[in-house]
C-alpha cells in the first residue's frame, strides 16, 4: 500500500511540474505592430499631372501611387477638389489606385493606412496637383493653405496678429496675394495686397475673426482659399 501511495505522489509531482500554468505559451512571439504612414509617390506635389488617361472631354483616369506600409491591410485614398471642396474616398488593398477625376482641375490628396488588428490609422502628407486639361498653357495658382493662426485657434490677447499662409503654383508665377479680413463669416474687406505670404492685422480681445486669401499669377489667373477663422482671448 505504501508503494502505491509513493507512486501516486510521484505521478502528481510530474504532472504539476509539466503544467506550470503559464499564461504565455509563446514568449518569443512578438505581436504584429501598428501600420506606419506612407510616402506619396504620384502625382507629385505641386505638379501638373499629364499622365491621366482620357475618359471623355471632361474627365481622365489617374493612377495614384504610394509606398507600401508594413503591417497594412488596406489604404484609404482621400481626394479633395480644390475648386468646389468636393471630397471622395477610395479604399484599396494595394499601394495604388486608379481614380477618374475632372480635367483642368486642382486637387489635393492623402492616404490613410489601416490594419485589421490596430486602431492606429496614420495619415500621409497632403499633396496638391493639377489634373491637366486640353489646351491649357497656364494654370491658376493652387488655393492658399493656412499656416497661422490655424483654423479655429484661440490665441492670447494681443493688439496685432500676423496672418501667415502658403501659396503654390504649377507655373511658379505667383505675383501677389490679396487678403480679405473681418468679423463676419464671409469676409469682404480687402485689407491689402502682399507679395510675401504674411500680413499683420490689428485685432481686439474677445473677437472672432475670419480671413481669406486670393492668389494671383502674372497672367491674371486667380484662386480663392477657404475662409479661415481664429479667436482672440
Amino acid at each position: 500500500m505504501r508503494v502505491i501511495k509513493l507512486i501516486m505522489t510521484l505521478l502528481l509531482l510530474v504532472v504539476l511540474t509539466a503544467c506550470p500554468g503559464s499564461k504565455n505559451d509563446n514568449p518569443d512571439v512578438d505581436p504584429i505592430g501598428d501600420p506606419g504612414s506612407v510616402a506619396l509617390v504620384f502625382p507629385e506635389n505641386n505638379s501638373e499631372c499629364t499622365e491621366g488617361e482620357a475618359v471623355n472631354n471632361l474627365q481622365s483616369a489617374i493612377t495614384f501611387i504610394w509606398e507600401a506600409s508594413q503591417n497594412a491591410d488596406s489604404y484609404e485614398v482621400n481626394l479633395k477638389n480644390l475648386e468646389n471642396g468636393d471630397t471622395q474616398k477610395t479604399e484599396v488593398t494595394t499601394n495604388e489606385s486608379t481614380i477618374t477625376l475632372k480635367s483642368n482641375t486642382p486637387y489635393e490628396w492623402f492616404v490613410v493606412t489601416r490594419a485589421n488588428n490596430s486602431d492606429v490609422a496614420p495619415v500621409s502628407a497632403i499633396w496638391k496637383f493639377y489634373n491637366a486639361g486640353e489646351g491649357v498653357t497656364n494654370y491658376a495658382p493652387f488655393p492658399a493653405s493656412v499656416v497661422s493662426p490655424r483654423r479655429g485657434e484661440s490665441i492670447a490677447a494681443s493688439t496685432a496678429v500676423s496672418l501667415e499662409w502658403q501659396g503654390s503654383d504649377v507655373d511658379n508665377d505667383i505675383v501677389e496675394f490679396e487678403v480679405l479680413f473681418g468679423t463676419v463669416a464671409t469676409p469682404s474687406t480687402n485689407i491689402g495686397v502682399a507679395s510675401q505670404s504674411s500680413m499683420s492685422v490689428n485685432v481686439v480681445s474677445g473677437q472672432t475673426y475670419f480671413w481669406q486669401v486670393i492668389t494671383k499669377d502674372n497672367v491674371g489667373n486667380t484662386s480663392q482659399s477657404e475662409v479661415f477663422d481664429f479667436k482672440v482671448q
